[in-house]
């Protein structure tokens, strides 16, 4: 009965056919959200790029203006000289050798992981069970270097690093349903500005095609793309 009624609610407020301005789709997705729990809030971008091209692989890396709203797990994955900085920036585990057996043994219970340039070669071999998580460091993220407190903080404080999958699409959270519309919204444009300047110089054609946001229960939102 309860999804029935949401459905009616949902067919009764939202057009589908339609693509909403920031303003109006962010109000439409807390009327539309449910109340029993704080839900995360996506963006999908539908880009024009080709990822197999190497210029056309986007790749953000941003902290946005109010955070994503979750706690971040980090492991830190660093040689003895840089344990206290990384337990003391915040990193939830620390360690080299046990954490590289546990990873090979299968254990992936952490959202991101940090790494010192001298052990990434070590972690780099377990890419297969890394990989397909999303989970294996990049220098181009700040995930591999000798600054450990600077990225553990970064990523505490939700660091986002979205990258755009095969399909054209670049998707990312930027924030939860207990956050302000106002607050949400500085996120979308801090994410969307973070996007558009990613545009390479070489492209050519239409960048961004399709924009759409939703809660983790809530149906996809259009967002016009001008």
């Amino acid at each position: 009965m309860k999804n029935t009624k949401f459905a009616k609610s949902v067919s009764e407020k939202l057009d589908s056919s339609k693509s909403y301005g920031i303003d109006e789709a962010m109000s439409l997705l807390m009327e539309l959200k449910r109340s029993a729990f704080a839900e995360s809030v996506d963006v999908a971008f539908n880009l024009g790029v080709d990822p197999r091209h190497a210029a056309e692989n986007i790749r953000l890396s941003l902290i946005l203006p109010h955070g994503i709203g979750r706690n971040v797990s980090v492991l830190a994955i660093v040689n003895s000289e840089k344990e206290a900085e990384a337990k003391e920036a915040g990193a939830d585990f620390v360690g080299s050798e046990e954490y590289l057996e546990k990873i090979k043994s299968g254990w992936t219970d952490i959202d991101k992981i940090v790494v010192t340039p001298d052990l990434m070669a070590q972690l780099g071999k377990l890419g297969k069970v890394l990989g397909p998580k999303g989970l294996m460091p990049n220098p181009k993220s700040g995930t591999v270097t000798n600054d450990v407190a600077k990225a553990v903080k970064e990523l505490k404080a939700g660091k986002l690093d979205a990258r755009v999958e095969k399909n054209g699409i670049l998707q990312s959270s930027i924030g939860k349903t207990s956050f302000s519309e106002e607050e949400l919204k500085e996120n979308f444009e801090t994410l969307r500005s973070a996007l558009m300047s990613a545009k390479p110089n070489s492209f050519k054609g239409k960048y961004l095609n399709s924009i759409s946001i939703s809660s983790t229960l809530g149906p996809g939102i259009k967002i016009g793309t001008e």
